[in-house]
């Protein structure tokens, strides 16, 4: 497993933008590469779902319906980092967002269950 760091939430107005960070931390950081990356929310009372997702190269990726066209996400296995820019921000994007890594491959690793390695979570709260 690879330890996970989340960073960049906050209170934003509707309409406005957020940049949220995942960065790999300790003993496992080298790793970062190898994983395909996803992240995921949770609001009160719902179940945590899968917002997008990264190859472990960056050159695949995937969107949850709901965020299409105003959520991009990328990567920089450099820096061990992923980050999840967020535009045109709603009310209903109000929730902790979770990273989360898994070796499983890609195409199969569209749920919550497929991953084994999370980040403690950031709040992000959009007003309207």
């Amino acid at each position: 497993q690879v330890q996970l760091v989340e960073s960049g939430g906050g209170l934003v107005q509707a309409g406005g933008s957020l940049r949220l960070s995942c960065t790999a931390s300790g003993h496992t950081a080298n790793t970062f590469s190898i994983y395909n990356m996803g992240w995921f929310r949770q609001a009160p009372g719902k179940e945590r779902e899968v917002v997008a997702r990264i190859n472990w190269g960056g050159s695949r990726t995937d969107y949850a319906d709901s965020v299409k066209g105003r959520f991009t996400i990328s990567r920089d296995n450099a820096a061990n980092t992923m980050y999840l820019h967020m535009n045109s921000l709603k009310p209903e994007d109000t929730a902790s967002y979770y990273c989360a890594a898994t070796l499983a491959d890609f195409d199969s690793a569209d749920a919550t269950r497929n991953f084994d390695s999370w980040g403690q979570g950031t709040q992000v709260t959009v007003s309207s």
